[in-house]
């Protein structure tokens, strides 16, 4: 994959970080994630709304300490 730098405003890297649903989510997820909610808010609002909810909880639990780590998933998958 072909990578390159943007530049951000510190403002707009905080407003990004709000999208993130766990810490190691990278800025290329996020920005998609937001492209895909902007392109469905036109043709599908509520589903946007819906998506931009399920961010929302996932940030809460994260933040509750309700979630599992990556070896904790992977026993629990078999890995």
């Amino acid at each position: 994959m072909e990578a390159t730098t943007i530049k951000l405003q510190k403002e707009t890297k905080s407003q990004l970080d709000q999208f993130r649903e766990y810490k190691n989510e990278s800025y290329d997820e996020v920005i998609r994630k937001v492209i895909y909610i902007a392109k469905k808010a036109k043709t599908e609002p509520a589903l946007s709304k819906e998506a931009i909810i399920a961010i929302e909880n996932a940030r809460k639990r994260m933040k509750a300490g309700d979630f599992l780590t990556e070896e904790e998933a992977r026993k629990r998958l078999g890995f």
